[in-house]
């Protein structure tokens, strides 16, 4: 069978990494209970309560979409609404799913390099108490953003302490939590539970899982409802050892920190080579395995034939150019070859 040749276009274009694979295979002999009642499933959580050093209720879910929802709605009434970045995936790419299952209000607020900040979301934090509006009752932070950049272990702390200070939840997006950990060079834990994050989505897909992702509760007090609203949105694994022998995979060993770190790698050396072999630069910093670069539009449909990405805003023709696990120096180095041959020709 015959597929694409590696691209630039998506880290979900990638393949599975080898160990978990064979985690699978390994899961996959005699019979197991379902519904997370198997041991795998038992010793992943186990492994997250140590990651995170605390008490946590975590939770496998299919997509990163359900798995947005599912933490917002727990936290999140009908009548309230949940702040997040004008960029952010669950407002421009998850087709309203969180409003719609979620049941709450989504209020988008202007960011900055993908970010928001603290000055910014106390701006939008009005109106309390007046049954005219919906009352904001939750914080959701992209990290990575969907622009490739992080916030710094300062900024997620002051937000979090004023969060806490008006009785917020905060909710961190984290597909790509990984790629953020070891850009900002600190722990799981550090960005998560020791600073008051009540609720991470916790993904894998996107760094080399063949297709799970986690709901972790750090605040367990608003966990007690989950597993009904998990089962009420159709995400309730029933063979969860499948999900779960993916995670034992991924948290073995720091196997996710070896992916993440190889994608970050081929990120900053695509960025590199690009500003020292052509006049091109990245539109945002490069902190996580995304750069975002502005070709001309008449360069795209060569460029794509090369590597596919994809053209990230299509007036201004801004190109996401995303790195995998898998991405290897030499076809970085062949999709630049390519640029410097094109610019020399205008």
């Amino acid at each position: 069978m015959e597929f694409e040749q590696k691209g630039f276009g998506s880290d979900n274009h990638a393949s599975v990494h080898p160990k978990v694979i064979q985690s699978l295979i390994e899961a996959n002999v005699n019979h197991a209970h379902s519904y997370g009642l198997d041991p795998l499933t038992a010793r992943v959580e186990k492994k997250v309560r140590e990651i995170f050093k605390t008490q946590t209720e975590s939770f496998f879910v299919f997509n990163g979409t359900s798995a947005n929802i599912l933490a917002l709605k727990a936290c999140t009434r009908s009548y309230q609404s949940v702040l997040c970045s004008d960029v952010a995936h669950i407002n421009v790419d998850e087709c309203a799913g969180p409003e719609i299952h979620g049941g709450f209000k989504l209020i988008p607020v202007p960011s900055a390099n993908g970010k928001i900040t603290l000055d910014t979301l106390k701006s939008h934090f009005i109106r309390r108490g007046d049954q005219h509006f919906s009352q904001v009752k939750t914080i959701s932070l992209t990290q990575p953003t969907e622009l490739g950049t992080c916030y710094t272990l300062d900024e997620l702390k002051a937000i979090t302490q004023w969060a806490k200070s008006e009785n917020l939840f905060v909710h961190i997006d984290g597909s790509r939590f990984a790629n953020a950990c070891v850009s900002l060079q600190l722990a799981m834990d550090t960005l998560t539970s020791k600073i008051g994050i009540d609720v991470l989505s916790l993904g894998g897909t996107k760094n080399g899982l063949m297709g799970a992702e986690m709901v972790i509760f750090f605040n367990t007090t608003i966990a007690g409802d989950f597993k009904y609203l998990r089962k009420q949105l159709g995400q309730l694994p029933s063979k969860s050892r499948y999900l779960a022998a993916q995670f034992d995979a991924y948290f073995n060993d720091d196997l996710w920190r070896l992916l993440a770190n190889n994608s970050l790698k081929s990120a900053r050396y695509f960025a590199d080579a690009l500003m020292s072999q052509t006049r091109f630069k990245p539109e945002y910093p490069v902190e996580s395995n995304a750069v975002f670069v502005r070709f001309p539009k008449e360069w795209v449909k060569e460029l794509k034939k090369e590597r596919f990405f994809y053209v990230w805003d299509e007036t201004t023709f801004v190109c996401r150019i995303m790195f995998s696990w898998d991405t290897q120096q030499e076809e970085i180095q062949s999709f630049v070859n390519l640029i410097a041959k094109l610019e020399k020709g205008n």
